[in-house]
């Protein structure tokens, strides 16, 4: 992490870490079943894996960014929002990120880029348009915060595997594995390829959950620290969670897929079972953790 003022954090620091962990050594294991199924097809595995991992480390900002229609904006065309993040920034003695604003009614931000000399923080006009100026601040923390200890790149590289194992599952399914030598061998590499892939993906992918409802968190806790307006950042996002159940839901669908970079889940899940694959915590978990935060600084 780099050196700021964000308060660090050991637990989201060791979560890190030992996720990092878990799905390299996934990683391994599903590259050296891929080679043992296909032995004579590990170039292609090597390209796949390799040609994967650089375009979504290195182009993760642009990627992110154009998917979710954010353009980058001067202090001309958007004083406020450029005023907040000097402020912040200032406070937290970090270079400024690049500013985007997404045209988009959905009230929400993001943060992506593999360091700090490359991210971007976005918003949307849909939230500039509805939060007051100290809430606005605590959901550009909450993003600031993200860059700081750098989410952004621990979240490439940890849902790589996921990616990875999904375009060899459909590969798979497509026939595009299959052997030239017995029938029979070439059946079993056929079943077996999509259901490993399947597997890795599965894991991979409550790994990373796991680790980006705790990175939430962090973030919250953070940016309540830094700006030591915690009961801000609570009117935001109660405000942002209660203005989505009025948007139409055909722009929540298209919003959805970008879950994991929000401020704020387009469409947040209820049931428990939902609650695990969530890339956010509950809004009441949020609240409660700021609530606690609030009573902190109120008795210090």
């Amino acid at each position: 992490m780099n050196r700021t003022r964000f308060a660090p954090d050991r637990g989201l620091s060791s979560r890190m870490v030992i996720t990092m962990f878990l799905i390299g050594l996934l990683y391994v294991v599903f590259v050296g079943a891929l080679l043992a199924l296909l032995r004579g097809a590990w170039p292609i595995i090597l390209v796949i894996a390799g040609g994967l991992f650089i375009a979504q480390f290195w182009f993760s900002d642009k990627i992110a960014a154009f998917s979710m229609g954010a353009r980058e904006v001067t202090p001309e065309e958007f004083p406020q929002l450029h005023g907040v993040v000097d402020r912040l920034c200032a406070l937290a003695d970090m270079p400024k990120p690049r500013v985007a604003v997404a045209d988009s009614d959905v009230p929400n931000a993001f943060a992506t880029g593999r360091n700090a000399d490359k991210a971007i923080i976005c918003a949307t006009t849909g939230l500039l348009r509805r939060l007051e100026p100290e809430e606005l601040e605590g959901v550009l923390a909450h993003e600031l915060s993200h860059v700081a200890h750098k989410d952004v790149a621990v979240m490439t590289i940890a849902s790589f595997l996921g990616v990875l194992a999904g375009i060899i599952t459909r590969i798979g399914l497509w026939g595009g594995f299959r052997s030239r030598g017995n029938n029979q061998n070439a059946a079993i590499v056929a079943l077996l390829i999509p259901l490993v892939s399947a597997v890795v993906y599965a894991i991979s992918f409550l790994l990373t959950r796991m680790l980006s409802r705790y990175r939430e968190l962090s973030a919250d806790r953070s940016a309540a620290q830094l700006t030591g307006r915690p009961s801000a950042l609570a009117s935001a996002l109660t405000k942002v969670s209660g203005t989505m159940a009025r948007i139409p839901t055909e722009d929540l669908r298209k919003a959805e897929p970008f879950n994991a970079f929000y401020f704020a889940p387009a469409i947040a899940s209820k049931e428990s079972l939902s609650n695990l694959l969530s890339t956010h915590p509950t809004l009441e978990q949020r609240l409660e953790q700021l609530g606690r935060i609030s009573a902190e600084l109120n008795q210090a």
